[in-house]
């Protein structure tokens, strides 16, 4: 007998997440003997623990079919709610919520931490004697799920859509600095990631022959700012300008850091934005050509900017959440789908499964023989893992009286079968 699903996001979105979420949806209906009707976690586990559970099964495929280029999360909503250890009322509300709704599956789309939730709630569920088979899908823009080995786990999707946002941002950054350098020698560009340094290190993709004057500095390479204003003064001595990608995790100071719920800095919310300490030391310091140093700090939009996302990126991302169907079709709980590279001079993937347990909480570094010598670039090595990430296409976004036309879910819900609920660490907080 079927029994139904409910499918979540947790965490910062993705250009490609929604891609993922059509992905287990197609898959489902592919199943109709084993998978019942498919919900969506409004605004991912917290929409579990409220009961708002969106019917997917309900809208038009046609608007299922434009997840493909429907960026970030707002189809169905994300969040950063964590669920800890000592939180039990919590996890005995999940379980009752699946059991009102007579929930056998249960995928967790989300990065590192998500994949944690997943793996708990898939124990919970076998000690409350719940039939329910729980699966991770991996998604995080900063590619630091899995192993330094990358055994687990190649890239998340995610990735690859950023990458290609700063090789291709940097290359338009070049003209612009190129252009104003005479008033303007220094360009900061700050990148996301945190202390992981996968997303900036993807500006070398717009330079893999080093011929722009470009420094890297990523929070791993633990240099200073004395030093990087010495390695940019070089460049402005050499060349009249240059240009510099930091890490909004590189260590400036204190910049007032705000955290989430998971405990990460927030550091597009704190007080005090890393690319600007940069360009306030630089010109403290002075520079040794006439001009001041800019600053160009993008936001969110590195993750939501669908006409930068990489087709190999959409592509691996619908696979791998159909994938994550097939593992649970399969009946094996407790595990997540992943995306593996097979050797090789021609990039080519396998979707595979690991087991939660071996991901949930993982932290992948930045691997330091990609770091080069100077601190302040990446190697080889790296330019040649990411490149294929990247993709060489635009991809194809339906356009309609001139904008964007992303899918468009209709807002049926699944009748409440429970009393309200607050979740617990919203009680907390009040």
């Amino acid at each position: 007998m079927a029994k139904n699903v409910i499918v979540a996001q947790s965490g910062g979105p993705s250009p490609v997440i929604n891609s993922s979420l059509r992905g287990v949806i197609e898959a489902c209906r592919d199943y109709p003997d084993q998978f019942g009707a498919v919900y969506g976690g409004w605004h991912g586990i917290e929409g579990v623990l409220k009961e708002e559970l969106l019917d997917l099964s309900a809208q038009d495929p046609q608007e299922i079919a434009l997840l493909r280029t429907t960026p970030a999360a707002g189809s169905i909503g994300t969040c950063r709610y964590k669920l800890k250890s000592r939180q039990q009322e919590d996890f005995e509300r999940v379980i009752a919520v699946m059991k009102a709704h007579d929930v056998g599956y249960f995928f967790y789309i989300g990065g590192n931490d998500s994949m944690d939730t997943a793996h708990k709630v898939s124990q919970l569920a076998e000690s409350r004697g719940l039939s329910l088979i729980a699966v991770g899908v991996p998604k995080t823009i900063d590619n630091d799920v899995g192993d330094t080995e990358f055994k687990l786990i190649d890239h998340t999707p995610g990735y690859g859509s950023v990458a290609r946002y700063w090789a291709l941002n940097v290359q338009n950054a070049n003209e612009e600095n190129a252009g104003s350098s005479p008033a303007d020698p220094v360009l900061v560009m700050q990148a996301m990631g945190r202390k992981i340094g996968f997303i900036p290190a993807a500006a070398r993709l717009a330079d893999p022959k080093r011929e722009l004057p470009l420094l890297i500095a990523l929070a791993e390479s633990k240099i200073g700012l004395p030093e990087m204003a010495d390695r940019v003064n070089d460049l402005l001595k050499t060349q009249g300008r240059a240009m510099i990608v930091v890490s909004e995790g590189f260590d400036v100071g204190d910049i007032g850091a705000r955290k989430d719920s998971f405990g990460h800095t927030e550091f597009g919310a704190s007080e005090m934005m890393v690319g600007q300490a940069v360009i306030n030391y630089l010109n403290k310091a002075g520079l040794p050509v006439h001009g001041a140093a800019r600053a160009n700090i993008p936001g969110t939009d590195q993750r939501h900017s669908m006409i930068y996302a990489s087709t190999v990126d959409l592509d691996e991302a619908y696979w791998v959440g159909r994938k994550a169907a097939e593992i649970a079709a399969a009946g094996q709980n407790g595990f997540m789908s992943t995306i593996l590279r097979q050797p090789g001079s021609i990039y080519r993937v396998n979707f595979d499964q690991v087991p939660l347990e071996q991901v949930a909480n993982s932290e992948r570094q930045f691997p330091a023989n990609w770091i080069s010598a100077d601190k302040l670039d990446v190697t080889d090595d790296f330019i040649h893992y990411a490149r294929p990430l990247i993709g060489d296409d635009w991809p194809t976004i339906p356009v309609v009286d001139g904008r964007q036309r992303f899918a468009c879910l209709k807002p049926i819900f699944a009748g409440q079968k429970l009393p309200p609920y607050v979740p617990q660490n919203y009680r907390q907080e009040k």
